[in-house]
């Protein structure tokens, strides 16, 4: 239950509590994308094939879409700020295994745990947002979200490349690895988890959080926030998590500097192209599905023209390709948005969760086939791996951008009939370009 307002909304405490949870989302997406231009000291020092390396992103994927809806429920019951301290410790924990790690066995166990630490992130700072900011501001400060969540990508990228190149494998993990600490003072002296004074409500058997989940996935606007996010951000995240910096060293013939700095340069291009993404979801909020297919056409022509390139592709068809793929970062983040016209506040721990789901469920998937195709194909291991090999092995991205766009345009229109049933004057004020939240998240 709420009570009493204590802070004021969308101020500068706001954006204190916002300031210290998006640094523990930079970190997260740190230490969730290192292993990307970490993975082929990987297969030296474990000595593993690049099944075995995609498995070590799998676990971590599979942990941390496993962990949504459990996260979701915890979010609901316990707050962001428990959520945000125990993810910090367990990823901090994590790396730090991960830096002595000597055996593929134990850098499994390391990245899963990373997986669950992350698990807590990103839907607990989408919460604080929710409550933190008003209406008007919320779709904006998401995507600011995103943004700053990608700087992490930046610094896992050329960055980490030169610790790893100067410090060696252990000295550079363990020295990320104590950011934690610092910025696990900084949540518990800044974050609250409302500007309301709340009262804990009695805790729910499994039976009713099963059924209370199971009512929010029943609705239309939450699965088509699922498929937005599942369709627009897993080829950015297989591609900066780990296949990219492999795909630009051996395939496309690239330095590893250039590599690393292309990275970079995409989570870059995330800031640049979420102000226009966020822009279009704040003025033309009737059509935020239409703008996320639009990307995804994008994205999937302009990985067409690089894989049908007779021989590596020219500097600027991968930069190209390079800038479609960012984009779908901040368009994932749409999904997010569109649930918050479906439900209500006290339910949006448990809807971001199950929508967060969807991006890393295909990630998780493009990931481990792209790794058993080139098993297959090219059996000698990476240090054998060329264009031909990638070319087939990145096609298993069509399976996913298939499915995701016919769940899209097919939701798109049963959620849009939803909300007319339900709350006819919502359609005509999105329409309008106007914001529109359910009853009890008006204030």
């Amino acid at each position: 239950m709420t009570g009493e307002q204590i802070h004021a909304i969308g101020r500068r405490r706001a954006w204190a509590v916002w300031g210290v949870a998006i640094g523990v989302y930079v970190l997260a997406v740190f230490h969730r994308s290192s292993l990307g231009v970490a993975g082929l000291l990987a297969t030296e020092r474990f000595d593993i094939a690049a099944s075995q390396l995609a498995f070590f992103t799998v676990l971590q994927l599979i942990v941390y879409a496993g962990m949504q809806v459990p996260v979701g429920v915890m979010l609901d019951r316990f707050g962001a700020r428990a959520l945000l301290c125990v993810g910090l410790v367990v990823m901090t924990a994590a790396q730090l295994a991960f830096a002595f790690a000597d055996s593929f066995l134990l850098g499994a166990v390391a990245r899963g745990f990373v997986g669950a630490g992350d698990a807590m992130v990103f839907v607990t700072v989408v919460r604080l947002v929710a409550v933190w900011f008003r209406p008007t501001q919320v779709a904006m400060t998401t995507q600011l979200t995103g943004w700053m969540g990608q700087m992490g990508a930046i610094v896992a990228a050329a960055p980490l490349t030169l610790l790893l190149t100067h410090l060696g494998w252990t000295r550079a993990f363990a020295a990320t690895s104590s950011i934690g600490v610092v910025l696990l003072v900084g949540v518990l002296l800044v974050v609250k988890n409302s500007p309301y004074a709340v009262a804990t409500g009695p805790a729910e058997s499994l039976r009713e959080v099963a059924t209370s989940v199971g009512r929010v996935w029943r609705n239309p606007g939450v699965r088509l926030g699922f498929w937005v996010h599942f369709t627009t951000s897993f080829p950015f995240t297989v591609f900066v998590l780990l296949w990219g910096f492999p795909f630009l060293v051996r395939a496309q013939g690239w330095s590893e500097v250039a590599a690393g700095t292309l990275l970079m340069a995409m989570t870059g291009w995330v800031v640049l192209s979420g102000v226009v993404i966020g822009q279009l979801t704040t003025r033309l909020p009737f059509h935020r599905a239409r703008t996320a297919i639009v990307v995804v056409l994008a994205i999937v022509a302009a990985w067409t023209a690089v894989l049908l390139v007779d021989g590596p592709s020219p500097v600027w068809l991968v930069l190209l390709m390079a800038a479609c793929v960012a984009t779908g970062g901040p368009t994932s983040v749409i999904g997010f948005d569109i649930i918050r016209t479906f439900t209500p506040v006290r339910a949006v721990g448990r809807a971001t969760a199950l929508v967060n789901v969807g991006g890393f469920v295909a990630s998780l998937v493009t990931v481990a086939l792209i790794g058993i195709v080139l098993d297959v194909v090219e059996p000698a291991g990476a240090g054998a791996y060329d264009l031909d090999d990638f070319r087939v092995a990145f096609a298993a991205q069509y399976l996913c951008w298939g499915l995701g766009l016919v769940q899209m345009v097919r939701l798109r229109r049963r959620a849009r009939a939803h909300l007319h049933d339900t709350h006819p004057e919502a359609t005509a004020l999105l329409r309008a370009g106007h914001q529109w939240l359910p009853l009890d998240d008006r204030p």
